[in-house]
């Protein structure tokens, strides 16, 4: 944890636009793990009971549009 806590130190004495790079230079780096995430999750089926939950809901007649 230290580690952790000094590149929290670090961060936090950050100039505003360099600050504003890391954000988003990790908000990035989060959104690729996300996709990778899903498309393993997809890939292994695990996703599988959404697009049942949709048919169902199709096949009612009780599916909402976008």
């Amino acid at each position: 944890m230290a580690k952790i806590d000094e590149l929290k130190a670090e961060i936090e004495r950050l100039p505003g636009e360099e600050f504003a790079e890391l954000f988003r230079w990790l908000s990035e780096k989060d959104w690729e793990r996300w996709d990778k995430e899903i498309e393993a999750d997809s890939q292994a089926g695990r996703l599988d009971f959404l697009e049942r939950e949709a048919r169902e809901e199709k096949a009612k007649g009780t599916l909402k549009g976008l």
